[in-house]
């Protein structure tokens, strides 16, 4: 295959993180794309552990040559704050991962090449230091649309807010957005997790993910959202891959930081009124359905297990 995109995840592994990782594995071993790295954010948990949460993760997918880094430790202008009681101690529900050894590296180094894609899956803190890549998505925001940790905040935007703000501030050409009221539509229920376990067959990952996605199910039931889990980053990634039909609009995008009261709220100017340069891909339509389809698709034989 010709012109196999090459990418980098940054991400902050909590369990939709875990599967976002599980399909980019899954492609990387077809040759569908490369797969350079991933950097990892403090969000679901603290750096270190989404460190080794992603290199826990990679390693039950078959793929333990892929490098993983951690970034930053947290956000600059707020205190960090971590979701326990919605992705688990370690952030992988019900699984202790263990201590995995994370090399310890320049997290920027991963993230150069003029032709890389850029998946953003946690809160924008690597992003925004870094500065302007072209082809970044972003998973974060709520456009006109309740927020899922605020009355008008989503959680990755709330976790850092001025990250985020920056990220758009300093964007050169459209980020692409995959913000709530899209992501919430991907979900996975007890009967589709039994199909994604069958495609893996003998992969490893594959006897972890019951007890991984039961705490998410149980989760989201308390939220009185059913017994299901909104599987946002994996999504997202499937977008920036062009992977499954979509569709979007440009607006300008800023952030609230400081106000306590509307802190990570995204605002889209579409009509242009503040006569600012468009910064935002904000995607508003996906085919659910094919979505789960691609997922399977993509972890199916010729996926090649582990080695013992």
């Amino acid at each position: 295959m010709t012109d196999v995109p090459d990418v980098l995840i940054d991400c902050d592994t909590g369990i939709d993180d875990a599967l976002a990782l599980i399909y980019l594995a899954a492609l990387h071993k077809r040759g569908e794309i490369r797969l350079v790295g991933a950097t990892t954010t403090a969000g679901n948990v603290g750096v270190e552990q989404t460190a080794i949460n992603t290199g826990w993760v990679l390693d039950q997918c078959g793929v333990p040559e892929i490098p993983v880094v951690p970034g930053l430790p947290g956000p600059r202008h707020v205190p960090l704050v971590t979701t326990p009681e919605t992705h688990g101690e370690h952030g992988l529900g019900y699984v202790d991962p263990g201590q995995v050894e994370v090399p310890a590296g320049d997290w920027r180094r991963l993230w150069k090449g003029a032709q890389l894609r850029h998946i953003i899956t946690g809160p924008a803190t690597n992003l925004a230091a870094y500065g302007p890549v072209p082809g970044a998505a972003l998973m974060g925001g709520a456009y006109l649309y309740p927020g899922n940790t605020t009355p008008t905040a989503e959680w990755n935007t709330w976790v850092d807010p001025h990250a985020a703000k920056q990220a758009f501030a300093q964007a050169t050409s459209p980020i692409t957005v995959c913000s709530l009221g899209v992501t919430e539509q991907f979900t996975l229920d007890p009967a589709s997790l039994s199909m994604l376990i069958h495609a893996l067959g003998p992969i490893p990952i594959a006897r972890h993910l019951p007890e991984m996605l039961r705490f998410y199910f149980e989760f989201h039931e308390k939220q009185g959202e059913g017994y299901l889990a909104q599987i946002h980053d994996l999504l997202t990634c499937m977008i920036s891959l062009d992977t499954v039909p979509y569709s979007g609009y440009e607006a300008t995008v800023d952030v609230e930081a400081d106000s306590p009261l509307l802190r990570g709220t995204t605002v889209a100017d579409v009509r242009g009124h503040w006569g600012r340069p468009r910064n935002a891909l904000i995607v508003d339509t996906v085919d659910i359905a094919a979505a789960h389809a691609e997922l399977l698709r993509a972890v199916s034989p010729p996926f090649p297990p582990a080695a013992p």
